[in-house]
């Protein structure tokens, strides 16, 4: 196990959360885009879109401190980025250029107050992980403070 293993594990927490604020704030940014992307033709509105997390679990090194009983993990790296498969909200607005025949518009599946609890909790994990790295940083630097 490397000196810099707990640093390194810390750092990619820290990236997966930073793409984790990224995407909620497009998601924020459009929340009233009713032209996301043309299918077919015809314009969709903007879909919601998640970030999916997993261990980094798939090197050699992974396999052979799992094999000698060490299970401190390898950190965490984004998977995908998913859009979420919530149906449009339909809103009647029969001024608006994007409305069908009946009036109705449909708008993003974008929930701001559920962002808003993503976003704080993106924030309270990154906040958490810099609280580990500077920590490890401390203890590193009374390691060395040892060696004089």
């Amino acid at each position: 196990m490397s000196i810099f293993n707990s640093m390194n594990i810390t750092a990619s927490a820290l990236t997966a959360q930073r793409l984790r604020m990224d995407v909620i704030s497009s998601n924020m940014a459009n929340v009233d885009t009713t032209r996301g992307k043309m299918v077919n033709g015809k314009w969709q509105p903007y879909q919601r879109k998640e970030v999916v997390l997993e261990p980094m679990s798939n090197s050699f090194n992974s396999f052979l401190q799992e094999a000698s009983g060490n299970t401190t993990g390898n950190g965490v790296k984004v998977s995908k980025i998913v859009e979420d498969q919530t149906p449009f909200k339909l809103v009647y607005d029969p001024q608006n250029p994007d409305a069908n025949a009946n009036g109705y518009v449909q708008m993003p599946n974008v929930d701001p107050l559920k962002e808003m609890v993503d976003l704080m909790s993106s924030t309270r994990s990154y906040e958490a992980n810099v609280t580990v790295f500077n920590s490890n940083k401390a203890m590193l630097m009374k390691a060395l403070e040892i060696g004089k």
